[in-house]
């Protein structure tokens, strides 16, 4: 292990976080993210065609260009800066990392939600989660708001926070930009359709690949950030049996990886996610997750959120462990 890398990555990470926290992701600044999906955008235009095994293969070639090209360029772009002046190439990856960080947008589309939804005002409350979900809002109610909003959530403290954390601890921002644009090759192109299949193919499996340990991670995360919550008193969650009970529900789910902290999420608050959604009004059916022990209503979004919150500071808190036991081993056997 570098260990000058390894602690250099931690503060990065930390100052990462601080940034985010404080001003998320200004719409006035690029986001890398956008520039990413025009990039795939215009390929899929170009590429998506042909029989099944040239779509396969073009959506293999097209995930290999953007994945290792935002990882090259982002690399080179640093090396460059680097050797122009250190301080602005730290500059430039502190303000890259926070863009690979989702903690206070995540906070906020879900509190943009809570809002409207505790004055009873519905029509806003669809419209908000409309904004951060792609199934059908329009004849929502409360509790499929809340479901809407609690789902999204759970799935996001991976996509949007611990995934990144984990990705630029490893690799920095280069890696942690690489992880973000399999994200969004797997949310724009990674889809079980007739247009997708077979050109999001290689997209899909790579996500689920990419987030195979910190989705299972993030739901340790989240079941542990239940506990302390409830023995502090700040919530009433159900931790007990909710490992178990996740280990259970979590393989139902169609993705490999997103059953997993919503299962946690589901237990933790003793509530039952999954079911039928509406997408450009057809049906789609999927496993349930958790038990209806309580019926969905707003304060379980605001509980979802501080789950969220504290499974990454404890994903954090955990990986710098890890790493300073790492450290320390190597050191003692200098």
């Amino acid at each position: 292990m570098n260990i000058p890398f390894a602690l250099s990555s931690i503060v990065m990470v930390m100052l990462a976080i601080a940034i985010d926290l404080v001003v998320g992701d200004p719409r006035s600044i690029p986001h890398p993210v956008v520039l990413i999906g025009r990039f795939i955008s215009s390929f899929e235009r170009l590429w998506n065609r042909g029989t099944a095994q040239q779509r396969r293969f073009s959506g293999f070639l097209l995930t290999i260009i953007v994945v290792g090209g935002v990882w090259g360029v982002s690399w080179l772009l640093l090396l460059v800066l680097t050797q122009l002046h250190p301080g602005l190439a730290l500059i430039v990856e502190l303000w890259l990392l926070s863009t690979t960080l989702a903690i206070k947008g995540l906070g906020d589309a879900a509190r943009a939600v809570v809002a409207p939804l505790t004055k009873g005002d519905l029509p806003s409350a669809r419209k908000a989660l409309g904004m951060i979900v792609g199934r059908d809002t329009q004849h929502l109610g409360e509790a499929e708001i809340t479901r809407g909003t609690v789902e999204t959530v759970a799935e996001n403290t991976v996509d949007g926070i611990t995934a990144p954390l984990f990705f630029a601890l490893i690799g920095g921002a280069p890696l942690a930009l690489a992880y973000k644009a399999v994200n969004t090759l797997d949310s724009m192109v990674g889809y079980k359709n007739e247009r997708f299949t077979d050109f999001g193919f290689a997209s899909a499996k790579l996500d689920d690949v990419a987030n195979w340990i910190p989705a299972r991670l993030t739901a340790l995360c989240l079941w542990l950030a239940g506990l302390l919550l409830s023995a502090s008193g700040v919530l009433k969650l159900r931790w007990r049996g909710a490992l178990r009970g996740t280990c259970q529900d979590a393989p139902r789910h169609p993705s490999p990886n997103a059953g997993w902290p919503e299962a946690m999420v589901a237990r933790l608050l003793g509530v039952q996610l999954g079911g039928t959604n509406f997408y450009q009004s057809v049906a789609s059916h999927r496993a349930t997750l958790g038990e209806p022990l309580e019926v969905l209503e707003v304060m379980h979004i605001s509980a979802t959120i501080r789950l969220m919150h504290g499974a990454w500071a404890l994903f954090l808190l955990l990986s710098v462990g890890v790493i300073a036991g790492l450290i320390l081993t190597l050191q003692g056997r200098l």
